[in-house]
């Protein structure tokens, strides 16, 4: 017998779906957490508004999905090492996760997604805006799709975390943010079609951060595929802009999603809490 839903799952477009009925500080019990991970696989992105955590809840929270992933280039939370800080303060004017983008996507076995939860949101701004990669792949021509299938890319961390990106060097704004880049060496090939490893869908797994090239391609012979496949990867009717409000929580996919944040704020604090869950290997889009 199946049992009646308990949480409510309103889908907010072509990507995501705003969850109703979980309260995280008072617990979950297993078929509400399950069905909180269905929605996940589903939408790609999963948005709870009114959440009110301790930092300690939070990483509660994030057990029950797996393995934390320590952010090897984040200021942790002070007095909570498995929580990144992703902060904008008032004096600051470049921000974190400005272009679209896949968390560790550098790394062999890339991160399941994030837990993000505001801590101090701007008056106005800061929203963060995702994209679906189902979508993308789903709407390219078949012609498209087949060369794609046979296609991996060149990932690194190296050039936006390492030495070449001038983060230690930059002590008033992002360096203050950001940091460790002797620990930047991180290099992975992944195919540019994935097969998701829980839905099993198929979704473009390419983006302009820490893509280097087509694996075996020159870079002036990857640069105007990558840059078309960047651009139809979000085009707006794949998205969808969340507008946080203190105690929103976003969790999201990340073989599944693209996000951006908007640095619409200056002057203002923005305060987010991140963790960080540990994925699986990834592996190629085999049609039928």
């Amino acid at each position: 017998m199946t049992l009646p839903t308990s949480i409510d799952v309103i889908p907010t477009g072509t990507v995501g779906a705003m969850i109703d009925g979980v309260d995280i500080a008072a617990g979950l019990d297993d078929q509400q957490f399950t069905e909180l991970r269905e929605a996940f696989i589903e939408h790609g992105v999963i948005f709870l508004r009114d959440q009110h955590i301790t930092p300690d809840q939070h990483v509660e929270f994030a057990h029950r999905w797996g393995e934390i992933n320590v952010n090897r280039f984040f200021r942790p939370v002070d007095g909570h090492p498995l929580i990144a800080e992703v902060r904008k303060d008032p004096g600051q004017t470049r921000n974190i996760g400005a272009d679209w983008h896949t968390d560790h996507s550098y790394d062999q076995i890339p991160a399941l997604g994030s837990i993000l939860y505001a801590r101090v949101v701007p008056p106005t701004g800061g929203d963060t805006l995702f994209t679906n990669m189902y979508r993308a792949y789903e709407t390219l021509s078949d012609g498209m799709k087949d060369t794609l299938h046979r296609l991996s890319a060149d990932h690194s961390s190296r050039h936006q975390f390492g030495s070449l990106a001038n983060i230690e060097g930059d002590t008033h704004d992002i360096g203050t943010r950001l940091g460790n880049a002797e620990a930047a060496t991180q290099d992975a090939v992944h195919p540019v079609v994935i097969r998701h490893p829980l839905s099993g869908r198929p979704a473009l797994y390419v983006n302009s951060d820490f893509v280097l090239r087509l694996t075996g391609w020159t870079d002036e012979e990857s640069e105007p595929l990558l840059a078309q496949l960047y651009a139809h990867a979000v085009r707006e009717e794949f998205q969808y802009r969340f507008s946080w409000e203190v105690g929103s929580m976003a969790i999201w996919d990340n073989r599944a999603t693209l996000h951006v944040a908007a640095n619409d704020y200056q002057g203002e604090l923005r305060l987010m809490h991140r963790i960080t869950i540990e994925g699986e290997a990834l592996e190629p889009f085999v049609p039928a």
